[in-house]
């Protein structure tokens, strides 16, 4: 198994060499992409087959490595987990690629070097082929958003991006240098059966989430996202957001469950319940405030890691209180969602992209009626809509009930803290949901009900067949992961046993979902769910038609009180629809003001004039959304330290790396002097 994981990733490798003259040629894009499209089943072939051995088996040490040791491979429960996402999430957009092979030449090459590095990043078995990996898939995502450099928006976005990565770098560096330096070994065993402890256990703790959370787009830095995912190409931003982000939830879970040891206390999980909450909150809030599609669905992934971040400290604290039954049940959470997350998210981008091609635009006030121009398209973003507003029976509803579960279930770890943090954890994973869903309406509604709102979104035309069944496929993968969650946690129970131990008890018991533990146990019932929705909407459905006393009239949906279009405006007038900035006002008031500096400016004619009132909603600057800070003079230094960070040039960043890398190498030494 391990060697055809091996020569998987060799061939990736060899497509990203292969790339440069292919990428000339739409024919040699497009065979690029097959062969990344054939490398990705391969890895969730053999992921699901190690899923189903039960994970484990022996370590594969490379003939390649560093000076001190080769490069060791292995598959476990949680990298097999991982892995499958990765080949699902990887196959899914490699052949939405495949259906426009010349859209971005300059993105071919780095693509399956993207893909080879979050795959080595993931079986990795020791700390220097981990790192390797994790700083080839930074290096090539960022090669990959700076790909159309020609425009300033996506020189400032790649320049962003850069900075951020060299940030991840020089917190994950020190991180696993105090680890292998305590352990005496790089390799994963070694870390194993040397747990850190005391002032060395809070310095890892602090690095790594520096480091991996500011790589998942974890508050309070996720600044890079809204504005990096914009400018990528769509099956790019899809793996970004499907994939990647994901990778670095793989790092946290590996570092603070797995190698950092089962003896850590309970106050480890607090800070990653913090940063959850918050995340989840203001991932979902300002998917509420933005006018850009992708711009709103990169915060829905802020919003989303947020949320698995919650599991991952849960499970933190079960684990230190000894609760071993709910710490299964807020890691198999965070797992689902994990897995979940990826692959409805990779529908949403996706889509996006299909909508900006034929409609000619991302921006919510330019776009509308699709529904009718695009039915399979918008039927297949309903799927990956109503997963990211968590409706039943789809995949997004299934981990988030398992995860607010393990929420309520906080009061039993008996710290009064906790238990406080836990309440409110509750209270702000649920406002957060709210507001997703929320958001998942606005877009929809916006975007495919209503009228086109100009003429080239009038003219749009459903996508071609390759295009469609890239969506799909991740459109049934959702539905089915909603309806099958118990058969999925129970696939799950080998990255349950990396994580808590062999002893983890699965939240599942055959297609349901069990929340709680004890006596205190709740049922998720999904395929009941689905049956009683059919039979009341078929019973809606029949009684509306048995007495209604009118014919059927169809008219646009969220048409907002529209009159009859004038002979010069056969698609009607666009101020006389609902809005974006409108829609979102009274989140612009309540919230917005307060925590994203947001202003509103209103142009009202004057009596007399026949000209309509507009409404203008503006938010801050992207790159200055982590700064809800109430002292106003720290929020101001530091605003202008990112203003001069911005000038920082790529052999700045470069320099800073080797920098931090040099540093690593003294502090080994003299921990090896020690």
């Amino acid at each position: 198994m391990l060697t055809a994981l091996s020569l998987a990733l060799a061939a990736l490798l060899l497509l990203g060499a292969a790339a440069v003259p292919l990428a000339r040629r739409p024919a040699g894009a497009r065979f690029v992409h097959a062969g990344c499209l054939g490398a990705c089943v391969v890895l969730a072939v053999l992921a699901f087959w190690a899923l189903l051995a039960s994970g484990g088996g022996p370590v594969l040490a490379l003939p390649f490595g560093p000076p001190w040791g080769r490069a060791l491979l292995a598959l476990d429960g949680l990298s097999a987990w991982f892995l499958l996402l990765l080949g699902v999430t990887g196959g899914i957009a490699s052949l939405y690629a495949m259906a426009h092979p010349a859209a971005q030449p300059g993105a071919v090459p780095p693509f399956p070097l993207l893909l080879a590095g979050m795959a080595l990043a993931v079986v990795a078995a020791d700390v220097f082929t981990l790192l390797f990996g994790f700083e080839v898939m930074s290096l090539a995502s960022w090669a990959l958003v700076a790909a159309d450099h020609s425009r300033a928006e996506t020189r400032r976005a790649a320049r962003l991006y850069l900075m951020m990565a060299v940030l991840s770098a020089a917190c994950l560096v020190p991180a696993f240098g105090l680890l292998v330096g305590h352990a005496g070994g790089f390799s994963f065993a070694a870390l194993r059966a040397a747990p850190p402890a005391g002032w060395l256990a809070t310095g890892v703790l602090v690095l790594l989430l520096l480091g991996a959370g500011s790589k998942a787009g974890l508050a309070p830095l996720n600044a890079w996202l809204p504005r990096a995912y914009p400018v990528a190409p769509a099956h790019v931003t899809a793996l970004l957001s499907g994939a990647t982000a994901n990778v670095a939830v793989y790092v946290l879970a590996r570092l603070l469950l797995d190698l950092c040891g089962p003896a850590q206390p309970l106050w480890w999980g607090v800070p990653l319940l913090v940063l959850g909450a918050g995340s989840a909150v203001l991932g979902a809030l300002r998917a509420n405030l933005e006018g850009d599609i992708k711009v709103v669905l990169a915060c829905s992934s802020i919003e989303n890691i947020g949320l698995i971040t919650i599991g991952l400290g849960l499970a933190l604290a079960f684990r230190g209180a000894d609760l071993g039954p709910l710490a299964a049940l807020a890691a198999g959470a965070a797992l689902l969602h994990t897995l979940n997350h990826g692959v409805f998210k990779t529908l949403l981008f996706l889509a996006a992209g299909s909508v900006e091609r034929m409609a000619g635009s991302r921006v919510l006030d330019r776009l509308g009626g699709l529904i009718h121009a695009m039915p399979a398209t918008a039927a297949c973003a309903l799927v990956g809509i109503g997963a990211a507003a968590a409706l039943p029976p789809l995949s997004g509803f299934a981990s988030e009930w398992l995860l607010l579960q393990a929420l309520l279930a906080g009061w039993r770890t008996g710290d009064v803290t906790f238990q406080v943090l836990a309440a409110a954890g509750t209270a702000l994973a649920a406002m957060a949901a709210a507001l997703a869903a929320a958001a998942m309406v606005r877009l929809f509604g916006l975007v495919f009900l209503g009228r086109p709102r100009t003429p080239r979104g009038a003219g749009a035309r459903e996508v071609g067949r390759l295009e469609r069944w890239a969506l799909v496929i991740p459109a049934v993968l959702t539905l089915l992961l909603g309806l099958l969650p118990g058969p999925m946690l129970a696939l799950a129970q080998p990255a349950l046993a990396t994580l808590l131990g062999r002893a983890a008890a699965v939240p599942a018991q055959g297609f349901a979902l069990l929340g709680g533990s004890g006596e205190a146990v709740a049922w998720y019932l999904p395929l009941a769910l689905l049956a009683v929705l059919l039979a009341a909407g078929l019973l809606v459905a029949l009684v509306v038609r048995a007495r209604s006393p009118l014919e059927t009239r169809r008219g646009p949906t969220w048409d907002g009180g529209f009159i009859r279009p004038p002979d010069y405006l056969p698609f009607g007038d666009p101020l006389t629809q609902p809005s974006a900035a409108g829609l979102a006002q009274p989140l612009h008031r309540m919230l917005g003001a307060a925590l994203y500096a947001a202003r509103e400016t209103v142009d009202m004619p004057r009596p007399g004039e026949t000209r309509a009132a507009r409404h203008r909603a503006t938010l801050a600057d992207p790159a200055h959304d982590w700064l809800v800070l109430p002292a106003g003079r720290l929020r101001g230094a530091v605003a202008s330290w990112l203003e001069r960070m911005r000038d920082f040039t790529v052999r700045r960043c470069l320099s800073f790396g080797f920098g931090t890398l040099v540093v690593l190498l003294a502090l080994l030494a003299w921990l090896e002097a020690r």
